[in-house]
């Protein structure tokens, strides 16, 4: 073989890109197994996308030992498009563990369905997002990290709207869709811009070359930078850019809208933590303020929305959840926008990630009992939870554990701390007035989040209904209240991640 052929093969660390390429893998073999499966055996393409998700998730274990790279220039092996380290196995877990519950809960909900939703086509998509959503945090250049961003978006339009002959369905794909194409040509036009003024798409090349770019292309590359983070904004659901949010988690299916809510939001923010840390530190007095304004923006209009949803309208459980999403959301942005001001930017990172983690347990939990309730009263609205203690006990207490962890009250312990930790990262970049916000917020959610828990605890108004539950939605129930109830006697779990760095 010729040195200049030789120079174009590049070895692939097949143990670093496994997680998402399992995924991927068995998403394929569920499409086509399923043109081969009789209707009344459909229910084991559910097992077999768990499994699956569970395999991905365990790849993750033999990557702790230290970084890995993998399809890195010849001539430079230290800049790469894939990379294993800790950040990545972090995000990964998050976003493979919130694909498998809101896998458990789809196997009911597709029972539940009866034939109304396509089993083999579902799990295809959900399987294809997660990969996506995998591979986006390990993606070390713009073009792999819009590749990524694209594969996990476009099977969430097609599930949102898998409902047939749903109009609620089809019309929240739509808003959805039409949405996220728009976040997408906008983030495209911002990194063509970046491109063209620094000649490469590799993040940690230009965060150097950025910095002595030609005066002719200084406003390029400034259109670029903004324009890049405008896109980003978009799919982390930021205010101005929310407004699809509640109307697609009411249309898509209750276990959709769960995996939208925790990896949807991991997409966004892991790209944003790529694009702002590694590739634009230069440019922190830029997206430094613009994030810091977005964050009290995010957190102030998701709460007075949630605020004002009314217990009996239809939907509301969800409609609420939705914009207690876009507050958290605003939360989430805090550490990010500290990351400008900070001296130990990686710390204020980690910030982000542990929030990230609490919200994802707790958030998911919620929307498993919401999936409990909504079997027997499916317009599922807030009024709906009064007295679930009465007839659900044990589904009363664990949801009620769930609401004060997402309201940061004991004993949400985990929920609590974590949102210290976002605060102090506030405080210690010297953004005073975004933490006071931050608080007055907190305040604001603590009404929501309290009168949905005393509902739970009420005297029912009629004769409590139960009926057996599915042994998905149970473990997908009790999965969640374990793990809520672990960090909460044991936050350093996730807490350590605000005290070292990620990179």
């Amino acid at each position: 073989m010729s040195a200049q052929a030789q120079s174009l093969v590049q070895s692939v660390d097949w143990l670093a890109i496994a997680p998402p390429t399992i995924a991927a893998v068995v998403g394929l073999v569920v499409l086509v197994t399923d043109l081969f499966v009789g209707d009344n055996r459909k229910a084991r393409l559910g097992w077999v996308s768990v499994a699956g998700l569970a395999a991905s998730a365990l790849m993750l274990l033999p990557l702790l030992d230290g970084d890995r790279s993998t399809f890195c220039l010849t001539g430079d092996t230290d800049v790469c498009s894939y990379t294993a380290d800790r950040f990545t196995l972090v995000i990964q877990f998050l976003v493979l563990g919130g694909a498998l519950l809101a896998a458990l809960l789809s196997m009911t909900a597709l029972k539940d369905a009866d034939k109304e939703l396509p089993e083999g086509e579902f799990w295809f998509l959900l399987l294809s997002s997660a990969a996506g959503a995998a591979l986006l945090p390990a993606s070390r250049d713009l073009a792999t990290l819009i590749v990524a961003l694209e594969v996990a978006s476009l099977p969430a339009f097609a599930l949102v709207g898998i409902k047939h002959g749903d109009r609620k369905s089809s019309e929240a794909a739509l808003k959805f869709f039409l949405s996220s194409v728009t976040a997408t040509a906008v983030s495209l036009m911002g990194i063509s811009f970046v491109y063209a003024s620094t000649g490469t798409l590799y993040l940690t090349e230009i965060a150097t070359r950025i910095e002595n770019v030609d005066d002719q292309l200084q406003t390029l590359a400034q259109a670029g930078v903004v324009l890049t983070l405008v896109g980003f904004a978009f799919k982390t659901a930021a205010v101005p850019f929310h407004f699809w949010v509640p109307d697609t988690y009411v249309g898509a299916p209750l276990p959709v809208a769960a995996y939208l809510s925790v990896v949807g939001k991991a997409v966004g923010f892991s790209g944003l933590i790529l694009v702002t840390v590694i590739a634009l530190p230069s440019y922190a007095d830029v997206w430094g303020p613009a994030l810091a304004a977005l964050a009290a923006l995010t957190m102030t209009v998701g709460n007075v929305g949630a605020l004002r949803q009314q217990s009996t309208r239809a939907y509301s459980a969800v409609r609420l959840l939705a914009w207690s999403s876009v507050g958290q959301a605003g939360y989430l942005l805090v550490p990010i926008a500290a990351a400008a001001y900070s001296e130990d930017a990686e710390k204020a990172i980690g910030s982000t990630v542990a929030y990230a983690l609490m919200y994802a347990a707790v958030n998911l939990g919620a929307f498993a009992v919401a999936a409990l309730v909504a079997r027997t009263k499916p317009l599922n609205r807030v009024s709906d939870y009064r007295g679930l203690y009465a007839s659900r006990p044990l589904a009363a207490l664990i949801m009620g554990f769930f609401l004060l962890c997402l309201a940061g009250l004991p004993p949400g312990i985990i929920g609590l701390f974590a949102k210290v930790t976002v605060f102090s990262a506030a405080v210690d970049a010297g953004l005073g007035w975004l933490a006071v916000v931050m608080a007055v917020n907190v305040v604001i959610a603590l009404f929501y989040y309290l009168q949905w828990t005393t509902l739970l605890f009420r005297a029912p108004e009629g004769e409590p209904e139960t009926h057996r539950v599915p042994a998905p939605l149970t473990a997908a129930i009790a999965l969640t209240a374990v793990l809520g109830i672990a960090l909460s006697g044991a936050p350093q779990l996730i807490l350590r991640f605000s005290d070292t760095g990620l990179f």
